[in-house]
């Protein structure tokens, strides 16, 4: 034993036994961790993180490994997805549009947007590995922009995509945009869902001058600019979770072209999922209509003029003469407010089928993706002081 200088046998001792105690003492430690561990992984005993950690193998790796690793799935989903992606530009008469679409199935039906195809009858379909045909277009859909093109081509060269279920996108979430912006062919941009269940106006005009809502839209960040219409976006999975439709910006090119701004919306694939079959075999495909009409959003003096009593809801602002809310005994408001144009005594919609709603964003998307014309459904309303479950028999929109 070799001694250090000033201490004595019985000193080292002494310093050993601490050292040794200390051991204890984190070993000690150690093992209650693991028996809080094992504790809390017992069955029925419900444990919720604080956040998501990344997958071990993700996460042990460094930091510059993680993004080569990323990269490459970004490179194989491309690779993968784009021979389904095609360029659409109209002919004839209606010459100049340029839009995106994608292989449907098999059978050469192509999806893109009604507004890239409005006004033609056939159209040029361009695919990545340059073999170009032209389409007819069998059948469109004002109320949600979407038009199905069939072409005849080579098996080689219909790629079908799959779609996703956009019921389980997340914001936050990663998906890609695949389309034409400017005619610049296969261009991928990237982002995250930044927003879900957004409304629109469709294209599809009402008799009262204005046009139906589009719902279920989703909003991106993903750049999306003109050329980009029609085509598809992606989960990381490779699935068409949605069909870019629209952007909101201040800003245009020198030709009065929009630029993107980081808002993009796209039309949710559960939609296209009930749409698209039935345009392929009907041509045309018919709304749930409930025949009112209401606002987007209370802001708090609008809350206060009603007189709600609650903050969420759909709150009936019109009622359509002879139209199912009308013949269903709905209730729109007819008492004069502080707020010009703003009837209080109106019924409050809280809930739809027993799911509760925080906007009329919501109760449209679960008409559009759970109803059809001819459908029942059960409106929760609150009108006064009193709770009311109102039955109502959709129609279908008016043409």
């Amino acid at each position: 034993m070799v001694l250090r200088k000033g201490r004595t046998p019985e000193q080292i001792g002494d310093l050993q036994w601490r050292k040794m105690k200390r051991t204890l003492i984190a070993l000690s430690v150690l093992v209650l961790a693991v028996l809080a561990c094992q504790i809390e992984a017992q069955p029925g005993a419900a444990v919720t993180p604080a956040f998501t950690m990344a997958a071990p193998a993700q996460r042990d790796l460094p930091i510059s490994d993680r993004g080569t690793q990323n990269q490459e799935l970004l490179v194989a989903l491309f690779q993968d997805v784009n021979p389904g992606v095609v360029a659409i530009k109209t002919v004839g008469e209606q010459a100049g549009s340029l839009g995106s679409g994608f292989v449907f199935d098999a059978q050469g039906h192509i999806v893109t947007n009604y507004h890239v195809v409005e006004g033609s009858k056939q159209v040029e379909v361009d695919f990545i590995s340059g073999y170009k045909t032209y389409g007819t277009i069998i059948g469109t859909d004002l109320d949600s922009d979407l038009a199905v093109i069939k072409v005849t081509a080579p098996a080689e060269e219909l790629h079908p995509l799959p779609l996703g279920n956009s019921d389980a996108l997340q914001i936050g979430q990663t998906v890609i945009a695949i389309g034409n912006p400017f005619g610049l062919n296969s261009s991928m941009t990237t982002g995250i869902v930044s927003a879900l269940g957004r409304t629109l106006d469709s294209m599809h005009a009402s008799s009262g001058g204005g046009f139906f809502t589009a719902g279920d839209i989703i909003q991106t960040d993903a750049a999306i600019n003109p050329g980009n219409s029609g085509g598809p976006l992606f989960n990381l999975d490779g699935e068409v979770i949605g069909i870019t439709r629209a952007i909101r910006t201040v800003n245009e090119t020198s030709s009065g072209e929009p630029l993107n701004s980081g808002i993009g919306f796209a039309i949710s694939s559960n939609i296209v999922k009930r749409v698209v079959p039935v345009l392929i075999e009907k041509g045309k495909y018919d709304y749930p209509y409930l025949g009112m009409s209401s606002m987007d959003e209370f802001s708090l003096p609008v809350i206060e003029a009603l007189g709600l009593k609650v903050f969420n809801g759909a709150y009936v602002t019109g009622v359509v003469k002879g139209g199912p809310a009308d013949k269903a005994g709905l209730k729109a408001g007819d008492k004069p407010t502080s707020i010009t144009g703003m009837l209080a005594g109106g019924d409050l919609i809280t809930a739809i089928d027993g799911r509760p709603i925080l906007t009329f964003d919501d109760l449209l998307r679960y008409l559009i993706n759970n109803k059809s014309p001819g459908d029942t459904v059960v409106l929760t309303v609150l009108r006064g002081e009193e709770t009311l479950d109102i039955t109502v028999t959709l129609a279908k929109r008016p043409q």
